[in-house]
């Protein structure tokens, strides 16, 4: 009975510890200044974003973000579209999500400013104003559209495949 207690005892110590460690741990972390995600973090889940929006990734002088699959993401991009200079969405005839989705985007003098796979049907661009080709590849089709991207607002651009 004695031997019981004792190691019922030992087994709350331990777990005792084990959570004291993990609170200092984690606050630890908050005190560096680590938020969670960052830009090889594929998943929403302890971004800095916020809301479920996808951890936002970095191309040069391009920020972006794609994703959009799961209803917490979809439902925090398109929230967060209206921030964002350029919105893009990938879907097939009857409005079917698409995602690894190729995209490249070219400047107007044919300079490449981002070159990425989408991860879900939308991808938010920030890009300085300006006149770009987007180039979406979906499977062995290509699909291109010219967009100016103003000084102020946004512009969307949709990219409909006829998959089977």
């Amino acid at each position: 009975m004695k031997i019981q207690r004792n190691q019922q005892r030992l087994v709350a110590v331990a777990l005792c510890a084990a959570l004291t460690l993990g609170m200092a741990g984690g606050a630890h972390a908050q005190q560096a200044g680590v938020t969670g995600g960052s830009t090889t973090d594929n998943t929403s889940a302890g971004n800095t974003n916020g809301g479920g929006l996808p951890q936002v990734q970095q191309q040069g002088d391009v920020s972006y973000v794609s994703g959009g699959v799961g209803l917490d993401e979809s439902r925090a991009l398109r929230q967060a579209q209206s921030q964002w200079p350029l919105t893009l969405r990938f879907t097939g005839p009857n409005g079917e999500f698409l995602a690894d989705v190729h995209v490249r985007i070219d400047d107007a003098h044919h300079g490449e400013v981002l070159n990425t796979t989408s991860r879900g049907p939308f991808m938010l661009v920030r890009l300085s104003p300006g006149r770009y080709t987007v180039h979406a590849k979906y499977n062995d089709s290509e699909q291109s559209r010219s967009v100016t991207v103003p000084a102020h607002g946004n512009v969307k651009s949709a990219f409909i495949w006829n998959v089977k």
